[in-house]
């Protein structure tokens, strides 16, 4: 196995097949650089389920279109009838599944079919994004927390988690270093401590500090990727613009742990 790590966020995995993958090669390396690149896998779905479950419990998003004979999976699609769509998808960077109160410490893409052209995913660092906050904004945010709401799919029955605090800012239960956490605008309603206007203009800005040109590493897919990565360190996102061709990707997510605040 070798890394080569890539700017600003994540590494490039040589030599090592998903089959022989497991938690001891790349917890660490997933703590550390975030996103982690497996090309030129042959892994089909019961050699990529397996990969995850190495991992610990699944988690699965409820909403979300299961992969045929796989329901641990679900279809990531630009192809409408693939997940029961009426509208082209779209995406904004977002954390996966954070309302929920212990969301999935990691997801993972198998690539199934790549497009002509375009259809990367997106990644910022977000251990950088908190290092890089201007003055003041530290201390000011220290302890508070942000609420996170459903959006985008429909719960499945009445005692699904719809809603859960988590720290703004988060230790990383392997690194120890802290991230900025936080998702979508969208998803983001209140601040601890602030009002509505405020808690607003906060999540906003951020956001966009999050997810500055200079805090984005883009993954163009290749047949046969598999990529990896760790829900406590990045954002991401797929840059549906300009797509040409059907874009088709199989998911998994562990499950993950309640977040702890830095």
């Amino acid at each position: 196995m070798r890394l080569e790590v890539r700017r600003p966020i994540g590494a490039t995995v040589r030599d090592l097949a998903v089959a022989d993958a497991g938690p001891a090669d790349l917890v660490g390396p997933l703590a550390e650089h975030g996103v982690l690149v497996l090309p030129d896998q042959t892994a089909d779905d019961a050699e990529f389920l397996a990969f995850l479950r190495r991992f610990g419990a699944l988690a699965f998003t409820a909403g979300e279109t299961p992969v045929p004979d796989f329901p641990d999976l679900n279809v990531i699609s630009n192809v409408i009838s693939n997940v029961g769509r009426t509208t082209p998808p779209r995406s904004s960077f977002h954390v996966d599944t954070s309302y929920v109160a212990a969301p999935p410490a990691y997801t993972a893409l198998r690539a199934v079919a790549i497009p002509d052209v375009g259809g990367a995913t997106q990644f910022t660092n977000q251990y950088r994004a908190y290092e890089t906050l201007p003055d003041g904004w530290r201390a000011r945010l220290a302890g508070r927390t942000i609420r996170h709401v459903v959006t985008g799919v429909a719960p499945q029955d009445a005692g699904s988690e719809t809603e859960a605090e988590h720290p703004v800012f988060r230790r990383h239960p392997v690194s120890g270093r802290i991230a900025l956490y936080l998702s979508t605008p969208a998803r983001c309603v209140a601040v601890s401590g602030m009002s509505e206007g405020e808690a607003r203009e906060t999540v906003e800005f951020l956001f966009a500090h999050s997810t500055r040109e200079d805090n984005v590493l883009q993954h163009a897919w290749a047949p046969g990727d598999v990529v990896i990565w760790d829900n406590a360190a990045v954002l991401h996102r797929a840059d549906h613009s300009g797509v040409v061709g059907d874009r088709v990707m199989h998911r998994g997510m562990v499950a993950g742990s309640v977040p702890v605040p830095a």
